[in-house]
């Protein structure tokens, strides 16, 4: 199926993925779970990147058998920098296909990760921007980013990116975090175009999935408000579809770099994969740039 043919596709739509491997942060639960039931279940390899390896495992055995096989579990803290690089070093040389930087936290209290760095910036991006950049002379296809409908909220404040000199707002970090996620992904494409890569990097968002991710919301009326709003079929769609963007974004054999893919419903809150387009300040080219080389120096710097 090309990329333009977008009317509802499905997990039915997945084209085989036999000795191909994949690597899905954050997939013990929600929608890096169900990408990886997807996956292993078109015959792909995917490594099970999880910060809690006991869940992990549990996880993998839900899986059912023939997935199961397909299915490893390696250990992968995003909020400690040192935790990736021993993953890459996991990695053997016979290398990933595609790379997909799922997992996430969401609205959560000020909190730091073990470099310091605050703790949605650090996993949703840092870590991913580490993971990435180690395992980029590994990776075949392409890298896949997860934004989210959040980053309409977010600002890129290059001179305090870890809010160490503003008041913390856990929304606007998250949604800072997302846009940022987005950003990067479109700088990635630019760079890998400018030095003639073959590789790919694409974005999706699952617009509102109904998964663990809004329990833990700092604030507790929005867990209540989130909690409702999950047990409401016509605002959240459950897991297995808020994974199509992504896995649609992972498989499609032509999909151009540089898209962003999300769900086709009123408001991309739910339906079937389709490209889409971001908000105004994710396409600042120069923005991108800066916050590139920001990332690059934090990451280095621990």
């Amino acid at each position: 199926m090309g990329a333009m043919a977008t009317q509802r596709w499905t997990e039915a739509d997945i084209v085989a993925q036999t000795g191909r491997t994949f690597v899905v942060t954050g997939a013990n639960s929600g929608l890096g779970l169900h990408s990886t039931k997807a996956l292993t279940g078109a015959g792909a390899r995917v490594i099970m990147a999880c910060r809690n390896t006991e869940k992990a495992e549990a996880a993998r055995e839900e899986l059912p058998a023939d997935s199961r096989k397909l299915a490893e579990v390696h250990e992968l803290d995003l909020g400690d920098l040192r935790s990736v690089d021993s993953f890459v070093s996991g990695i053997e040389d016979r290398g990933v296909d595609v790379l997909i930087n799922n997992a996430g936290v969401m609205d959560i209290p000020l909190g730091r990760t073990a470099q310091g760095f605050e703790e949605q910036f650090g996993v949703n991006v840092l870590g991913h921007f580490a993971l990435t950049s180690q395992l980029e002379h590994k990776i075949t296809d392409r890298v896949v980013w997860l934004g989210s409908l959040m980053h309409q909220l977010g600002w890129i404040n290059l001179d305090d990116l870890n809010y160490e000199r503003r008041s913390y707002n856990s929304w606007l970090a998250y949604g800072q975090s997302k846009l940022a996620c987005v950003m990067l992904a479109y700088e990635q494409q630019r760079r890998f175009v400018r030095e003639g890569s073959t590789l790919r990097a694409v974005v999706a968002h699952p617009g509102y999935s109904a998964t663990n991710l809004q329990s833990h919301s700092s604030n507790a009326v929005v867990r209540q408000i989130m909690k409702l709003g999950n047990s409401l079929p016509l605002l959240a769609q459950p897991p297995h579809r808020g994974a199509l963007p992504e896995l649609y974004a992972a498989t499609v054999p032509d999909l151009p770099g540089g898209w962003y893919i999300g769900p086709d419903g009123p408001g991309e809150v739910q339906g079937f994969p389709r490209p889409v387009a971001s908000n105004k300040r994710s396409y600042d080219v120069g923005v991108a740039e800066k916050l590139w080389d920001a990332c690059a120096e934090l990451v280095e710097r621990r």
